[in-house]
């Protein structure tokens, strides 16, 4: 994710990072091209575009940039519903740890730091990353790897672990249904993020979307080359990287949990709960917070 400070001027004229110029850099270039080959062609015949107009890409334009904007609008309740999962994530471990503050010093480091392979195996299944290996430096008590789901398996060792303490005594029956709750509702967060990762946007629409937006903007030089002459390429390369970077920037915006510049702070969020976790078991020696590198917080 992008952390900036408020932009100014200087800022929007000339900001790189978390921009989508970078990747539509190759495609702005070629609209640029082929108005410069559109303007030599109506220089060279006057007639060859006919009787093509700006009238119909106005009314084109319009419509697209509407269709363009709910598919954006799409996309970006994914990413808001990403983060706020992993708000509740948040907080349902601190409740956890809260709610466990009674239990013996061992007792409690094996559930808190169960959960803590819980937040890095969930953040790896999500990344498309090492389950196991991600549990593995939290928690051995098991072969990780040989369970279909490893980020599962370490939440429902958790609450087998609580159930257990309210069979030996160690732990009422009214704490253990709090701390089963606070368990259900992780489960009720890992679903709902595997939905948004396995559940894309339908593929046919976005095909049309981009089908459109590419052809509009590559004829759209011949309409204006004989009206604008040498300042086609202009207007058309504005145009271009509004269509464009919408479109990449919702590409971005539909995979939420992705490591792309838009994409969710999953290594900070954990981060953030591997250090209150530990600090709630009484260890000083904390991982160090993560920063933004060149404004990119991963």
């Amino acid at each position: 994710m992008i952390v900036r400070r408020r932009p100014s001027l200087l800022d929007i004229m000339f900001a790189i990072h978390g921009s989508t110029v970078p990747k539509i850099v190759g495609r702005l270039g070629l609209l640029a091209v082929i108005s410069v080959g559109a303007v030599m062609l109506v220089h060279a015949y006057p007639g060859s575009t006919g009787r093509l107009s700006a009238v119909p890409f106005t009314l084109i334009g319009l419509a697209l940039s509407i269709f363009m904007s709910f598919r954006n609008t799409a996309c970006y309740d994914r990413w808001w519903e990403g983060r706020k999962l992993w708000g509740e994530l948040l907080i349902s471990i601190r409740g956890f740890a809260r709610q466990t503050a009674s239990l013996d010093a061992g007792t409690r480091a094996e559930l808190l730091r169960g959960l803590c392979g819980f937040a890095n195996a969930l953040a790896a299944r999500l990344r498309d990353g090492d389950e196991a290996a991600a549990i593995g430096a939290w928690s051995r008590a098991r072969d990780w790897a040989a369970t279909p789901n490893p980020t599962d398996a370490i939440l429902a060792a958790v609450g087998a672990r609580c159930a257990q303490l309210m069979i030996e005594g160690l732990i009422s029956d009214i704490l253990h249904s709090v701390l089963e709750i606070r368990l259900s509702e992780l489960g009720q967060v890992q679903g709902g993020c595997e939905r948004i990762k396995t559940t894309p946007l339908p593929f046919a629409y976005a095909l049309l979307l981009h089908r459109t937006a590419h052809l509009f903007c590559l004829l759209l030089p011949f309409a204006l080359a004989p009206s604008l002459g040498w300042w086609t390429p202009l207007p058309v390369v504005i145009v271009g990287y509004t269509f464009f970077g919408l479109d990449a920037l919702g590409d971005e915006l539909e995979e939420p949990f992705a490591a792309a510049a838009n994409g969710l702070p999953l290594d900070a969020l954990v981060r953030t709960v591997e250090r209150e976790m530990l600090f709630a078991l009484g260890e000083t020696s904390l991982p160090p917070e993560l920063k933004p590198r060149s404004f990119l917080l991963t």
